[in-house]
């Protein structure tokens, strides 16, 4: 029986729509698309919970699948709208369910919330593009979510909210300067999630089209001094996406192994399938 995979969509329609112009997918698409390339074998369905009158599973459906993935979002947890209310609502049936939950971003900072920590507005500002020098803890040097993990790496990031206070039953498994919480493992009673504050699922395509689709707005925070530079900057991204081995591109944004390798770039999930999904879809008689 293949492994059967839920992709929690984070956006508004509205939002999926503007993300699908720009990236040519919704994130839900593209982060189900990784994860067919990671299990071939695996049935992939996506939610939308921030959609009104939204078919949602509750625990019971919850627990026929054997991992539930959370993508990211444009949304602010703080400003708790209902659309935000009712992720958060689900990520508490994800947890409640016991099955496996992976959370990217705005992933991570639900799971925090559902389970009883804050996010905030990033006071240090926006990370984007990349995510630098995160620096496993001491815990996370021997969790299986890092396993293969160097001393230090980088890692594909958007975000401009990170969390404040961690819920109960976390452990900080990844710090770096932007944010003290870049990976973590939550565990609520029965239930464990992993959960990044960066993107193993992106692509260095995506990175440049979301840089295209806020683009006046990073120019505004000072990551480009004008459009030009932002264009220059997403077009070394493409060509380095079509061709990892451009060394002369790659020097100019330092950009190593952990970035330019896919496998690599992914390390998160795939440990995640292999140490947590897999396992607990034997458990649960579906092998």
């Amino acid at each position: 029986m293949p492994l059967r995979l839920l992709v929690v969509e984070g956006n508004t329609a509205t939002d999926r729509a503007r993300h699908a112009g720009s990236r040519g997918a919704t994130p839900s698409q593209a982060y189900a698309d990784v994860l067919r390339e990671l299990a071939p074998e695996a049935v992939v369905d996506i939610a939308f919970p921030a959609d009104r009158g939204a078919n949602l599973p509750d625990a019971g459906g919850l627990a026929g699948y054997d991992g539930v993935a959370l993508t990211g979002s444009s949304l602010n947890l703080y400003d708790m709208t209902p659309e935000i209310r009712a992720q958060v609502d689900l990520a508490r049936e994800v947890l409640a369910s016991g099955t496996p939950v992976f959370g990217s971003c705005w992933g991570l900072q639900v799971l925090t919330t559902a389970a009883g920590g804050v996010v905030r507005r990033n006071p240090k500002g926006r990370e984007m593009g990349f995510a630098r020098k995160i620096v496993p803890t001491e815990a996370g040097r021997s969790h299986p979510m890092l396993a293969g993990r160097p001393v230090a790496y980088d890692a594909p990031a958007v975000h401009l909210d990170e969390v404040e206070t961690m819920a109960p039953g976390t452990t900080l498994l990844a710090s770096n300067a932007m944010s003290e919480v870049q990976a973590v493992e939550i565990r609520v009673g029965e239930a464990v999630a992993w959960a990044v504050q960066y993107h193993p699922e992106f692509s260095l395509a995506e990175v440049a089209a979301i840089g295209g689709a806020i683009g006046p707005r990073l120019v505004e925070e000072g990551f480009f001094e004008d459009m030009e530079a932002l264009a220059r900057w997403r077009s070394d991204l493409d060509a380095l996406d079509a061709d990892p081995a451009n060394t002369p591109v790659a020097w100019r944004h330092g950009l190593d192994v952990e970035m330019l390798d896919t496998g690599r770039r992914r390390t998160e999930i795939a440990n995640w399938l292999t140490a947590m999904v897999k396992p607990t879809k034997s458990a649960r008689g579906r092998a």
